[in-house]
C-alpha cells in the first residue's frame, strides 16, 4: 500500500511538542501520543546529570549544554522512525538551530509549538512539585525562544486553552484534516 493511500491508522508520525517550560508539553504530548496511538517520551529524561544540576542550581542552559541532550533526543527519534512507530516527544526546542538539528533525525518530523504567556508559564512552573526546573529560569527560556517561522510548517497551539480541545485539534491536523495554525 502506498503512503498516500494508507488509512490514517496505518500512518506513523514523529512529533516534537515544543515550547518553554510550563507550556504544557508533557500534558499535551502524552495525550497527543494516545490520540495518535503512539508512544510518548519525556524529553527531560534525556538530559545528562550536568544539565539537571545546572538548572537545579538556577543556571540556564547554554547552547553547548544542549547539544548532547538534543543529540540523545535525535537518537530516540531516529530509532522510532527505524522501528516504524509513532512517537510524540516533549522537547523545548527553543531555537531554530535546535529544531534543525532534530530534523536531521527524521525527514517526517513535525513540530507542535505550544505558545504561552510568560505569566502562565511561570505560574505553572512554580506550582510543579519535584521538578528540577525552577521558575527563576522562565525568563531565560523566553529570551532563548525563537517561535517557529512559517517555512517550518509547525502547528501552533494556544497553551492557555483547554488541553482536551487542543489535543483533538492537533491530532486532526496531524492526520491531515485541519489547517496548520491555531493560535
Amino acid at each position: 500500500m502506498h503512503p498516500e493511500t494508507a488509512s490514517p491508522e496505518a500512518k506513523r508520525f514523529i512529533v516534537v511538542v515544543m515550547g518553554v517550560s510550563g507550556s504544557g508539553k508533557t500534558v499535551i504530548g502524552s495525550a497527543l501520543a494516545e490520540a495518535l496511538a503512539g508512544r510518548f517520551a519525556e524529553g527531560d529524561r534525556f538530559h545528562p546529570p550536568e544539565n539537571i544540576a545546572r538548572m537545579s542550581a538556577g543556571m540556564p542552559l547554554r547552547d553547548e549544554d544542549r547539544w548532547g541532550w538534543l543529540d540523545a533526543i535525535a537518537v530516540e527519534i531516529s530509532e522510532a522512525e527505524r522501528r516504524g512507530e509513532t512517537l510524540v516527544i516533549a522537547c523545548s526546542a527553543l531555537k531554530r538551530i535546535y529544531r534543525d538539528r532534530l530534523r536531521l533525525a527524521s525527514r517526517n518530523l513535525r513540530f507542535v509549538y505550544l505558545k504561552v504567556a510568560r505569566n502562565v508559564a511561570a505560574a505553572r512552573v512554580a506550582a510543579r512539585k519535584g521538578h528540577f526546573m525552577p521558575a527563576s529560569l522562565i525568563d531565560s527560556q523566553f529570551a532563548d525562544l525563537e517561535p517557529p517561522l512559517p517555512d517550518e510548517d509547525a502547528l501552533t497551539l494556544d497553551a492557555a486553552r483547554d488541553p482536551v480541545g487542543q489535543v483533538a485539534f492537533a491530532a486532526s491536523a496531524i492526520l491531515g484534516s485541519a489547517p496548520v495554525v491555531r493560535a
